[in-house]
């Protein structure tokens, strides 16, 4: 075990260290490769590298989260995003010898029609923007504790009359002591550029370190979450609105504490599971809900809560969450698991 977590220490720093540069402040063109395809890790408060279940679309949050276990698993994942934007995707996996699985998996991002005009304002028709990701996935047992994996990622990005293509990869490590319920993860995500540009400037990949943990209460039913971000970074600034006692209006102020960047960069999540078969779930980020202050922030911003049962062969996930008022954004999932068919 103490081998264990030297490995991942030893990991952690080279990645950081090699990857440091790249943990600017800054956009991505490619920023939708942020958004999970998984209900379970939606309702956990939108990122979870380290949670277990038997999900084959928890791999596009973590490699390393598939193993022989996800054999002939069938995952489908559909969204309602905000501003009417549509994401739907597939992935099949399935295990390679007793220590390894692969998998495949294709994820669509539809943003609707939109009206295109010439430069004078004169419209001349419509277009329909998308993204699509095509997913190869690969995991191996490294030690009996210890799981490696990676997610090959082809980008494809159509707006109009500009396209672009990209690659990407993302390296995953997860530590699971089953007889604790202790999971730990580690994942370097998006590392990789375009190959081609959309015009004649290279826009970057959302690069991300993330580290996760989930442990399992020793009497009772629950299990926590913690999930660390943007960790290559330790700034994240943002904009709040605030009174002025001066001039007797609101004033756009930048805010970036050491408590707000701290909780900026985590996110947790609390689980119920009566059996092993449901879960009941809730997630907070504190990031989404400082980052929507400024869109008509409700109550409800920030959370996000949802569910999941196994029936037979079957598995069922829903995912809800309102960080603004008309931004409501529903997920389901759906897996199977292809062998119980044979029976």
């Amino acid at each position: 075990m103490t081998h264990t977590f030297r490995y991942i220490t030893v990991l952690l720093a080279t990645v950081t260290t090699c990857f440091a540069g790249r943990g600017q402040e800054g956009k991505s063109s490619f920023d939708f490769l942020n958004i999970p395809t998984s209900t379970h890790a939606y309702t956990l408060g939108g990122t979870n590298i380290s949670v277990i279940d038997e999900d084959i679309n928890l791999v596009n949050q973590n490699p390393a989260l598939m193993g022989p276990e996800s054999d002939l698993q069938l995952g489908l994942n559909y969204m309602k995003y905000v501003g009417g934007i549509n994401l739907a995707g597939a992935t099949f996996g399935k295990a390679a010898g007793e220590r390894g699985a692969w998998a495949a998996g294709i994820q669509y991002y539809g943003y609707g029609k939109m009206k295109s005009a010439d430069e004078t304002g004169v419209i001349t028709g419509e277009f329909s923007p998308k993204d699509i990701v095509f997913n190869g996935i690969y995991a191996h047992d490294i030690t009996t504790t210890l799981r490696g994996g990676v997610n090959a990622k082809v980008i494809y990005s159509s707006y109009e009359q500009y396209t672009s293509w990209a690659l990407a990869v993302d390296l995953g490590l997860n530590y699971y002591n089953a007889d604790n319920d202790l999971s730990l993860s580690l994942v370097a995500r998006n590392l990789g550029g375009q190959i081609k540009r959309y015009n004649d400037t290279f826009e970057r990949m959302p690069f991300d370190l993330q580290i996760g943990y989930t442990q399992s209460l020793e009497h009772a039913p629950i299990r926590v979450s913690v999930t660390a971000r943007n960790l290559t970074r330790w700034k994240l600034p943002y904009p709040t609105i605030e009174s002025s006692s001066y001039t007797g209006s609101d004033e756009i102020v930048e805010k970036s504490g050491f408590v707000d960047n701290l909780f900026r960069h985590l996110i947790f999540g609390v689980e119920f599971l009566p059996t092993d078969r449901i879960y009941i779930g809730v997630g907070y980020n504190y990031k989404t809900r400082t980052d929507m202050r400024t869109a008509h922030r409700n109550f409800l911003s920030g959370f996000s809560i949802g569910g999941g049962i196994k029936v037979r062969m079957f598995g069922i996930g829903v995912a809800l969450a309102q960080q603004h008022t008309g931004a409501t954004t529903l997920m389901v999932n759906l897996s199977t698991n292809l062998f119980e068919f044979k029976k």
